[in-house]
């Protein structure tokens, strides 16, 4: 019996692209811009839940609202990502690795949700992790077409979401009344 090679089978990204409100996109391929739509606006979702859920009183009501909706948005980031990373493999395999990394964190601040003990710090570090990765990809990937961020050196796309972020993450940790009652109980 004769061995037939197998050969892989890609689909490759290879045409000129378009650019849309000074940001290239690097494929006009009517999949890969739907794609890119939808992530788009999945991301912009995400962005301003996360920040509606994290200024919210802490109780029913808006902040687990606005959390639900950042979970499904960043679960709609997440998909997209990779069927855009796997477009445009190996050139977005960072944006690979920092959008698992984001929604694993995502996971594990809603699972933290169940109220094991120290449910809370885990939950806050989590959902704040994600939130900082999901902006760091989006500044490493289009930082450098940004009006400010275009001026910076590329390592500041990589380390500005986390310079602002953990810090106001560490205060949180240290000062948030929730916080401070649960870790003051026996």
């Amino acid at each position: 019996m004769k061995r037939v090679p197998v050969q892989e089978v890609s689909i490759p990204v290879i045409d000129q692209g378009v650019v849309v409100f000074g940001i290239p996109i690097p494929s006009a391929s009517p999949v890969f811009l739907a794609i890119v739509a939808v992530h788009v606006v999945a991301g912009v979702v995400c962005t301003v839940s996360g920040i509606v859920a994290m200024l919210s009183p802490k109780r029913a009501g808006r902040h687990p609202s606005a959390g639900t909706v950042y979970y499904r948005s960043l679960v709609v980031v997440f998909v997209t990502m990779a069927a855009l990373s796997l477009l445009r493999w190996p050139a977005n395999t960072h944006l690979l690795v920092l959008g698992i990394v984001s929604f694993s964190a995502g996971v594990i601040g809603r699972m933290a949700r169940r109220r094991r003990p120290g449910w809370l710090r885990v939950h806050v570090t989590a959902m704040a992790v994600s939130y900082i990765l999901l902006l760091t990809a989006f500044y490493v990937d289009k930082g450098p077409h940004l009006p400010l961020w275009r001026s910076l050196p590329p390592l500041a796309y990589w380390l500005l979401p986390s310079l602002v972020g953990f810090p106001i993450l560490g205060w949180v940790l240290r000062r948030h009344p929730l916080l401070l009652r649960t870790h003051a109980l026996p």
